[in-house]
């Protein structure tokens, strides 16, 4: 691995950390909420400065970060204190982090394709020599495929990891021809074995259209990666509900960086490098706000389930869930989440070293 691959990753996580808790920061203070310390890294004090209410840090360790408001983790005689807000401005002041994240890693894809001159469309232009199913009644050139097994296909990429979930023979391909819309129930495409180049390949023996890139199919492509990403996260909760996915393809901090400095040493020139270690910084950008906002004690998703349930108590039953109640549950989550990150961390070492 090249050390400043390294480098620029670690530097890469620690800015999405930092980007998420600003996104916190600027809402509490716009929802005027006492801030009371914003800090990026965790772990022992490198730096500090007071800047009015505010202490602002840098820690040792980049594997996360703060926004300490006062009141947020129990009573405050304070009244800009986090839970003396109004209910409408704690979920904004939660829901920040994500959208910050999210944002950053819609705009590092926009930029990516910005100056994109050709892309590759979800649309038959032929197929391999031997492809089984090519006629007026399975595929023919110029056929869309729109989605598989009911799942829509956004991009081209979508084809290949849709039929690894449909985990079949067979699949329900639904495709655009001439206009009309035809669902092709129960297709047996499949990966096969054909010849390409003189060598033998797996591949589902189709191949797909190159269009010129206008203006408009480049932001397109950048929304629906974005939006693609979003979808990778419940594919992959869907793969570790399933069994098709294990422990053992978890990855943390640790992983990433690991994974990301690999994908520069393997690209051929110093900007494709960037260009691809900036791709998955925005996959992780993403990834970091869907994952925030599921209903998971200690994340932010938990605390705006908890806020939600306790406005909806409040209004329909006049009375709140206990704040220890809540507490114990954030707690148990956090104590369960960091078991996970230790043991994700040592099995990315143990890849790593093996």
């Amino acid at each position: 691995m090249n050390i400043l691959y390294i480098i620029i990753c670690i530097i890469l996580f620690g800015l999405l950390i930092a980007v998420h808790e600003f996104g916190h920061f600027i809402v509490a203070k716009a929802c005027n909420v006492k801030v009371n310390e914003f800090s990026i890294g965790m772990g022992p004090l490198i730096f500090q400065k007071q800047k009015g209410e505010t202490q602002y840090s840098l820690r040792l360790l980049p594997v996360g970060g703060f926004c300490a408001m006062e009141g947020e983790d129990g009573d405050s005689d304070d009244d800009r204190a986090f839970s003396k807000a109004a209910a409408w401005k704690r979920f904004l002041i939660l829901v920040a982090g994500a959208a910050f994240n999210f944002l950053t890693g819609l705009i590092i894809i926009l930029l990516l394709y910005a100056s994109a001159q050709t892309y590759t469309a979800p649309v038959l232009s032929g197929f391999m020599d031997g492809f089984p199913l090519e006629g007026e009644e399975y595929l023919m050139a110029g056929d869309e495929i729109v989605a598989i097994n009911g799942r829509r296909v956004l991009l081209t990429g979508d084809i290949s990891t849709l039929m690894m979930l449909a985990n079949s023979d067979t699949v329900d391909l639904t495709i655009r021809r001439g206009g009309e819309t035809r669902i092709l129930k129960n297709l047996p495409l499949t990966l096969r074995d054909y010849e390409e180049n003189g060598q033998t390949v797996r591949r589902y023996g189709l191949y797909l259209t190159t269009k010129e890139a206008m203006p408009l199919d480049r932001l397109r492509i950048g929304l629906y990666t974005a939006a693609d990403f979003v979808r990778q996260v419940f594919w992959s909760l869907e793969m570790l509900l399933n069994g098709s996915a294990g422990f053992n393809d978890l990855s943390g901090p640790v992983g990433i960086v690991q994974t990301m400095s690999e994908v520069g040493t393997a690209s051929p020139t110093i900007w494709i490098a960037l260009e691809n270690i900036f791709y998955f910084t925005a996959f992780i950008a993403v990834n970091l706000a869907v994952m925030n906002l599921l209903p998971i004690p200690a994340l932010d998703g938990g605390r705006i389930f908890f806020l939600i349930l306790n406005t909806l108590a409040l209004a329909l039953f006049r009375r709140q869930i206990p704040e220890r109640l809540e507490g114990a549950v954030h707690f148990v989550g956090l104590v369960l989440l960091l078991v996970l990150m230790g043991a994700v961390a040592i099995n990315d070492v143990y890849k790593i070293v093996t």
